[in-house]
């Protein structure tokens, strides 16, 4: 009698990445790694913590300040404007991210492949972001201005605090 030939667990149930869907952490992961090979491209050193626990996912050296950036991405139309989540959940509840965790939060429009890169301190207490795409109709919106704003991680700001340049 001949045995047939085994199939090892590795191939069962193996998928393409075509087949297999994106869910929102592997999005995640990929927008990450997306922003790392775009910031090295523009020059930037650019340093990520080991671990999920800080508030920030990189730490971009802008020459003369370093960054914490948080990277957001989207691919989600509601009501003709890409839609991204701007903030952290706790206990279930949406929390904004605070001055004193991010610097930036950078937002990639994947089917775009757009960034806007966005100081904290204009997304306020915001939970969530509406962006324009390209040749919208109704011009480039809110955040329209910081598309690709990449210059902003290397000049100096003023801090919000005391007013200094950092």
């Amino acid at each position: 009698m001949k045995k047939s030939p085994r199939r090892t667990n590795s191939c069962q149930g193996a998928q393409t990445p075509r087949q297999r869907e994106l869910n929102t952490k592997r999005r995640g992961e990929l927008a990450e790694i997306a922003f790392a090979h775009k910031a090295i491209a523009l020059g930037f050193p650019v340093c990520q913590p080991f671990g999920d626990s800080e508030r920030y996912d990189f730490i971009l050296d802008g020459g003369q300040a370093l960054w914490r950036i948080q990277v957001k991405s989207s691919t989600h139309i509601l009501a003709g404007l890409y839609h991204v989540n701007a903030h952290r959940r706790t206990m279930g509840k949406a929390v904004p991210y605070l001055p004193n965790e991010v610097d930036f939060l950078v937002a990639y429009i994947i089917p775009e492949d757009s960034w806007f890169i966005l100081p904290l301190a204009l997304i306020q207490s915001r939970t969530s972001l509406l962006f324009s795409p390209k040749n919208y109709y109704r011009g480039q919106g809110q955040y329209g201005p910081y598309r690709e704003a990449w210059h902003q991680l290397r000049a100096p700001r003023t801090c919000l605090n005391c007013g200094c340049n950092v």
